[in-house]
């Protein structure tokens, strides 16, 4: 018996063509195993990729597919895969790059379309932010504004768009400039100007990512009356949850990185506020949510509703982690499953005082960097510890607004969406964000990037422990030895006699007054 459509999210997707961009990024990459697996009878997917200098995109998808992420979906149904069909192409090229042939088959079959790809370097240059972000996201809408069978533009935003205020409701908020004047300027100007005029065009927010992301709403919204749109904002999209397998990530973004450096030894001290609670949800979550937002969209014609829907993907306090009790629950985890080869004991402390923070960033990580270093260079091998510290310095101060600030991203819309699955899709397509414990979770975390990000062997745990062990030792010792030497050089210096004479001389003055 056929479903329909409107009451059962497979039967919706079923027979349907759909273009994805940024199909190869963290979120692309479970959008598709999440279509392919829980809605098999999906006609064909068309992936935009660029091709690299060294590998043409069949080559990528092939590469691609090898990830474990896929590894359950190749088991249950291993012909899916042929629904892939890749495309060449560059969201940040007039016309997404896209050949003529390709362009009217897409024209002709797809009906929904996901627009994922994004830049997400927070110091990226406002011209390619904005030619990449903004105007590929009119790209994308101009082609699905000639595609003869669509029902649906799902457009992949970011709660972290409109932080110039401190609560965020799922609405379009004013644009910050005219989307059509900026992407005219980036054309036009060159770009060394541009660098130097990049402070006035963000005003407020703090970086051209979430910059160019609030013009791109804009965009999704002046096509609204011409194709059905949805804007999606996700906060900070983590590791699984349990699609398709539990702690699957392929990058070292948000918290897990901090986990990961920390747990490395490597990451001892970060600048922001420790009781600032971290806004995150599970990439397998936010796919489930994109999912249905779309499906609940597509079903609804656009001569019945042209306005676009707005949806925050995120926690909002319902998962309460300050980024204290993250740091403690990564060390914690630590030292319960080590990653190999620490090169120190994994103790990791955030500071909200910047001199305090430079200070210790000085002492704990570029001296001992240029230490290790000197070794290395010395014993002919790369030095390479004191670039690493650059980068996460960098990366620190590149998150430091959303790390000091406290943002509230109301998503009372997002949780409607659960009451709207239905009963025959609930197993598949529950996107309840609030049953899940967070210990659990943060273990699989940072099982999955030993696994799947450092390529580590879980059945070397004991190995890791005995290392982790025996560099808590040294710490121990060294710790114990600089005490005795400093208590010695205050001795040797006469440091501690002349407190003690201070403190007599006052306790005597004290007597007789």
């Amino acid at each position: 018996m056929d479903l329909d459509p409107t009451t059962s999210i497979p039967a919706f997707y079923a027979g349907r063509s759909i273009f994805i961009t940024g199909g190869t990024g963290f979120m692309g990459k479970v959008l598709i195993e999440k279509l392919l697996r829980s809605c098999p009878a999906v006609e064909e997917i068309f992936l935009l990729m660029r091709p690299k200098k060294n590998s043409t995109i069949d080559a990528r998808l092939k590469e691609m597919l090898t990830s474990p992420l896929y590894d359950k979906l190749k088991k249950a149904n291993p012909s899916a895969f042929k629904k892939l069909i890749p495309v060449a192409g560059d969201v940040a090229e007039e016309g997404l790059g896209l050949p003529p042939v390709e362009r009217r088959v897409l024209i002709e079959k797809v009906s929904i379309v996901f627009h994922v790809a994004a830049n997400v370097r927070f110091d990226d240059p406002l011209k390619h932010a904005v030619l990449m972000n903004t105007r590929g996201t009119r790209e994308v809408c101009i082609l699905a504004a000639s595609m003869k069978k669509l029902v649906v533009l799902l457009h992949v935003s970011t709660t972290y768009g409109n932080t110039d205020r401190p609560v965020i409701e799922e609405v379009l908020y004013p644009a910050h400039t005219d989307w059509k004047k900026a992407i005219k300027i980036v054309e036009n100007t060159d770009e060394n100007i541009l660098n130097i005029m990049t402070p006035k065009f963000l005003g407020k927010l703090p970086n051209t990512y979430t910059f160019t992301k609030q013009l791109a709403e804009h965009v999704i919204n002046e096509y609204a009356g011409i194709i059905p749109c949805v804007i999606f904002r996700p906060s900070v999209v983590v590791a699984t949850l349990e699609e398709p397998m539990p702690g699957w990530m392929d990058n070292f973004n948000g918290p897990v990185g901090l986990m990961i450096g920390g747990g490395k030894g490597v990451l001892k001290s970060v600048y922001g506020k420790p009781d600032l609670v971290v806004d995150f949800i599970p990439v397998d979550v936010a796919i489930k949510s994109l999912l249905v937002s779309a499906w609940q969209r597509g079903i609804t014609p656009i001569t019945r509703d042209p306005s676009v829907p707005v949806y925050n993907c995120s926690s909002n306090g319902i998962r309460a982690l300050t980024t204290k009790d993250m740091i403690n629950l990564a060390l914690e985890t630590v030292a319960e499953i080590p990653l190999e080869g620490c090169i120190w004991v994994p103790n990791t402390t955030m500071y909200s005082n910047i001199f305090i923070y430079y200070l210790t960033v000085w002492i704990f990580h570029v001296i001992p960097a240029v230490i290790i270093d000197t070794v290395l260079k010395i014993s002919g091998a790369k030095p390479r510890l004191l670039r690493l510290h650059r980068k996460i310095y960098t990366a620190n101060f590149a998150l430091t607004h959303f790390l000091k600030e406290k943002f509230t991203f109301e998503h009372a819309k997002l949780l409607g969406l659960n009451d709207m699955v239905p009963e025959l899709d609930r197993a598949d397509f529950n996107v309840d964000i609030g049953k899940f414990g967070i210990k659990d979770y943060f273990r699989e975390c940072l099982i999955g990037g030993k696994m799947y990000l450092l390529k580590e062997d879980m059945n070397k745990v004991a190995e890791a422990k005995a290392h982790y062990d025996k560099m808590w030792w040294i710490d121990r010792v060294l710790r114990v030895w600089l005490a005795i030497f400093i208590t010695w050089l205050g001795f040797t210096c006469g440091i501690f006699a002349y407190i003690s004479t201070s403190v007599i001389s006052l306790f005597d003055f004290s007597l007789v007054a």
